[in-house]
């Protein structure tokens, strides 16, 4: 039995989607609206977000998580950010129970060692912070920063955001990409058909999609354009077209 409660819409082939870091599975309205119009779309809250706020897990454990809360048939699984790199721990450790795989600005990981415990510590020095401002403040910095500009202000997207100031901070201690370890090994023994994407506006996690699509045996990735980190949330249609034409490939 997983902790983790799921939320179904529409109706047809399952596709799993986890939300990213502040979300839930009440955010990206848009863009999981368009999903549900051809697959039946099931979404959880990830530990530390929406109902699972008092829930605290690795990424390896947040994986596990998923798979319990998932139908015993094979479905397919993709993810923003932080639920795009859940996704992929997903894939490494169960891949017999993904037919395919979507991921929206992940990445593989921070190769090198003293660069990844740099990440920790900034990962251990916003919790802090959150602890200290509260969640809504936290929300207000955190939607403020440039890779989130191009965001037009949505009272629902704001509303989905989740509000456990002590789950956010838990989440990035325990599951940040400071916490993560370097995949590039691993990915390049894993099977599952991948589709890598990204908002073209982001450099950074532009070079990662295309480097997992080139590592995973069956990958490709697709850039989005007119889009910036949160691709989904910026160009839903775009982004949920890119998605839907994979799944049903």
């Amino acid at each position: 039995m997983s902790l983790l409660s799921v939320q179904r819409e529409g109706s047809g082939p399952s596709f799993v989607w986890l939300h990213g870091f502040t979300q839930s599975r009440d955010s990206a309205y848009q863009f999981r609206s368009i999903l549900a119009g051809t697959s039946e779309l099931l979404t959880l809250d990830l530990p530390g977000h929406g109902t699972a706020g008092q829930v605290e897990a690795s990424l390896n454990e947040t994986a596990d998580m998923v798979v319990a809360a998932l139908p015993e048939e094979r479905v397919a699984l993709g993810g923003y950010s932080f639920g795009g790199r859940v996704a992929l721990h997903v894939a490494l450790r169960h891949p017999e129970r993904l037919s395919k795989l979507v991921l929206l600005g992940a990445t593989r990981g921070i190769e090198d060692d003293a660069e990844r415990e740099a990440r920790r510590e900034r990962d251990e020095a916003l919790a802090a912070r959150i602890e200290e401002i509260g969640a809504v403040a936290f929300l207000d910095e955190w939607l403020a920063q440039p890779m989130f500009l191009e965001l037009r202000d949505d009272p629902n997207e704001r509303q989905a955001r989740s509000r456990s100031a002590r789950g956010l901070a838990t989440s990035l201690r325990r599951a940040g990409t400071g916490t993560q370890e370097w995949l590039a090994p691993q990915l390049a023994a894993m099977s599952v058909p991948t589709l890598a994407l990204a908002g073209v506006n982001d450099a950074k996690f532009s070079a990662e999609a295309r480097a997992i699509a080139q590592l995973v045996a069956h990958g490709s990735y697709r850039l989005v354009a007119s889009a910036g980190h949160a691709a989904h949330l910026a160009q839903p249609l775009a982004t949920a077209g890119l998605v839907a034409s994979f799944l049903d490939g």
